[in-house]
Formats: structure tokens, sequence, C-alpha cells
């Protein structure tokens, strides 16, 4: 180091500075020419570190225009591999800054051992930055990348092979938007070369990236294509196209759901129902014939709806899934009420009873007789509903929850038919 400072004093500041930029002479001594830390150019937005002209001793000198020679090739990724370790040795005692300036001097050392090995580089190095929500690293990072993606556009070497190396990349660094116009790309030469695989692979990444997006427009758009481009069952195995059908649809299901849109879930709905049939997967039936139901209620067709949740109902049952078999019965029940049924909807209230007391659901008890309670108050049958609030009160106080307001409808009851039987006489 003394060596250092006196070169410095004797004017050779070239040798300084080209440790300077190198990270020898900040790693060495991070003190030296008045600076606390190592600098950081991209976070603190004086200096893109990737656009530092200065010469790295690890490269030919800059005078000499050759491919670099297969010994200077091994050398420089050696050189990576030492700076990626030493960087994430950094990171780890907690020297985020330090393993970003390590990084950011391979990254530089990667640009010539060509553009794959580069964006590798560069990936990896953006998922850190998204990680340790570093943006103005992200924003160096994704630059060169939209660099590296303009070049080799106007050099006329964007391959497949390039494009899949960039969609992934702006995939790590979210770049939603530039990895979707990466993978239509790849879909467009998918299918210039009749490549079926890639073309499903490429579908299914970009319904994801849409996915990841909100927009369920263009993403139910990829999944319906890709239902309708599954390959036939004599260019794939039965199980799998099977496979791929199911998850495609329930994909376009969900989309479709969280679009509030069930005018469009239920033909899929109904269609998985149907595969789920075939395939004796009954235990996957209960809850789709519950979600079949929401979707009926949904679009006024409520004949369908209260069929498909006494389906739904007796399929949980029968297979022991007490909750669906609740949440079946409680939503038919609340069909039949606002429907002005108030005798099926008692019905549908005492076979929710047995199911809340053989599953030892003192909560639902407790709602249920709540819920009895008031339709036989909304009936003026004040004797029965009285006897639902009180046992509901027993419930509650096994409980210790909702007393109160048990005890304030017992109570009301009472003063109900106190002043009716006062009217009648």
């Amino acid at each position: 180091m003394n060596c250092l400072v006196n070169s410095l004093k004797r004017g050779s500041l070239a040798v300084v500075l080209s440790l300077f930029y190198s990270g020898t002479l900040v790693a060495a001594n991070p003190q030296y020419l008045g600076i606390k830390r190592p600098v950081v150019i991209a976070q603190t937005g004086s200096l893109n570190p990737l656009e530092n002209t200065q010469a790295d001793p690890l490269l030919p000198h800059p005078s000499v225009k050759r491919p670099l020679s297969p010994l200077e090739k091994r050398r420089i990724r050696k050189a990576t591999v030492e700076l990626d370790t030493q960087a994430k040795t950094r990171l780890e005692a907690g020297n985020e800054d330090e393993a970003f300036a390590l990084w950011y001097r391979e990254l530089r050392l990667q640009r010539v051992l060509g553009r794959l090995e580069e964006i590798a580089a560069l990936t990896k190095v953006g998922a850190l930055a998204w990680e340790k929500n570093r943006s103005a690293d992200l924003k160096v990072i994704t630059q060169r990348l939209v660099k590296i993606e303009q070049q080799a556009t106007a050099e006329a070497e964007l391959s497949p092979k390039l494009l899949s190396s960039l969609g992934q990349a702006y995939q790590q660094l979210r770049e939603l938007d530039r990895a979707i116009n990466i993978y239509q790309q790849l879909l467009t030469d998918a299918r210039q070369r009749d490549d079926a695989n890639n073309e499903l692979a490429t579908l299914e990444t970009l319904g994801k990236l849409y996915l990841a997006k909100f927009d369920y427009l263009q993403a139910a758009t990829i999944y319906e294509e890709l239902l309708s481009s599954l390959p036939t069952e004599q260019q794939e195995t039965v199980n799998n196209r099977e496979s791929k059908t199911e998850t495609y649809l329930r994909q376009l299901i969900e989309i479709y759901n969280q679009a509030l849109q069930p005018d469009k879930a239920l033909p899929l709905k109904q269609q998985l129902a149907e595969k789920y049939l075939e395939n004796q997967q009954i235990e996957q039936l209960a809850p789709l014939k519950l979600a079949i139901a929401d979707d009926y209620r949904a679009i006024k067709q409520l004949q369908k709806a209260s069929q498909n949740y006494q389906e739904a109902y007796t399929l949980a049952l029968s297979l022991q899934q007490f909750a669906l078999a609740r949440d079946a019965l409680q939503k038919l029940a609340e069909l039949h009420h606002v429907s002005h049924q108030p005798e099926q909807a008692l019905q549908t209230y005492q076979k929710l009873l047995v199911v809340n007391q053989n599953s030892y659901d003192y909560y639902g008890l407790m709602n249920t007789y709540d819920r009895m309670g008031q339709i036989y108050w909304e009936q003026a049958n004040y004797p029965l509903a009285l006897t639902a609030y009180e046992k509901g009160l027993t419930v509650a106080q096994s409980l210790n929850y909702r007393v109160d307001y048990f005890t304030t409808q017992v109570d009301k009851v009472k003063e109900q038919m106190t002043q009716s039987s006062a009217n009648s006489g």
C-alpha cells in the first residue's frame, strides 16, 4: 500500500485509477482517497458502474483488437467466480454495498465473454438487487439488458437462445412488459418452425406473465389457446394430456373468478366437473359443485344453484368433508331465505344442526340456532323463536361467547310473547 501511495505522489495516477476502478484498491483500503466505504456508483446515481471505461488489469491492453485466447477466457472466468464468491461473503457479512461493487466488476468482465454469459450474470445480480430492494441497481442492470437486446437486433443476432436468456432476465427483474415482448417473439419463432412443444411452453410463460400483470383479458386468451392447442393423444400420453387440460381449466377458472365473470367461469367448471367424474376424482367434486352453485346464484339461476348446493352437500357428507357440507347447507339455507322460502330454509338449518353436532362445531351450532330464531321471529312464531334462542344461549354460555346477545334475544322474545298474550286477552 505504501508503494501505491508513493506512486500517487510521483504522479502515477493512471496506475491508481486502474486499481481503483477494478476494485482492488477499494477492497484493500476503503478509506483511500478520502472515501469511507467502497463507492457504489449505481446507488448514488453519480455514474453508471457498467459504463466504466477504465481498463481492468485482468483484460488485455485496450489497443489490442483481437478475440480473447482460450487461456485469457479461462483466466477471466476464474476471476469472475472468485469475485462472485467474495461478493457473497461480503453480502453475508452485511456489507451490501461492497458486495455489489464486486459484482459490478464481475459484470464488466463478463461482457468480454459473450452475450449469453453476460446476460446470465446480469440475471443473477439483478435477482439479488430485486431481493434487496436496490432500485438504482435494478435500473442500471435493466438498461444494460435493453442495450444488449438493441445491439443484437441491429446486428441481426437475436437468436432464439439469446431471446430466451433475455426473457428469463426480464422476468427476474420483474420487467413484465419487456419479458412479454420477448416471449411474443419466441412464440412467433416457434410457430414459424412448427415447434409445438416450444409453442406450448412459451404460451404457458406468457399466460403467467399476463397474470402477474393482472391482465386477465390477455391471460384468458392465452389459456383458451392453450386448451385448444393441446397435442392429440397420439402425440402425448393420455395422463399428461389430462393433467395439462386440468391445469389450464383451473387457471382459466381462477382468471374468470378474479375478473368477476361467473358466466364465463361456469361452463369451464362444468367441464372440469365432467373430467373429475370420468377420472373418479370424487373428492375434488364437492368443492367444485359448491363453486358451480355460487356461479348459478350470481347469474340469478336460483333453481340450478339450489340443485348444485344440494349435490355438493350430499357428496361432501358421503366423503365426511364436514366443512364443505356445512358451507353447502349454509348457502342453501340462505338462498331459501332470500327467496322467501322460510320453511325450506328451516328444514335446511335442521340438517345443518346435525352436521354441526356430528363435527363438534359448536360455534356453527350456536350460529345456526341464531338464524333459526331470526326466521321464527319473522314468522311471529315466538314459542319456536324462544326455543331456538334459548338453545343458542346454552351453547353460547358453554363457549363464553355472545352470551349478552342471546340473553337479549331471549328477553326480547319473552317480552313480545307477554305483549301478544295481553293483547289477545
